[in-house]
């Protein structure tokens, strides 16, 4: 059973219920506030388990802060119609 209360990622501490499945009880998707990798709780192991996530993508605090910063994405252009 995996341990819900833990980021797979980075192993923060405080993880957050952001939507459950239409029949209740069968998965929930959680988000962590530190990285904010999100995962559902159906997911297989090296998804959804500290233990079992993959060694090359875990991360530590030092990692998120030093990230760079993700562009933001350009506005649409606008298509001429005739």
């Amino acid at each position: 059973m995996s341990d819900n209360s833990i980021c797979p990622r980075c192993a923060f501490g405080t993880v957050a219920k952001i939507f459950a499945s239409p029949v209740p009880g069968i998965w929930d998707v959680l988000q962590c506030q530190q990285c904010l990798y999100c995962w559902r709780t159906s997911e297989p192991a090296r998804r959804a388990q500290r233990d079992a996530y993959p060694d090359s993508f875990k991360m530590t605090a030092e990692d998120i802060a030093n990230a760079p910063e993700v562009p933001s994405v350009p506005p649409l252009r606008r298509v001429q119609t005739r």
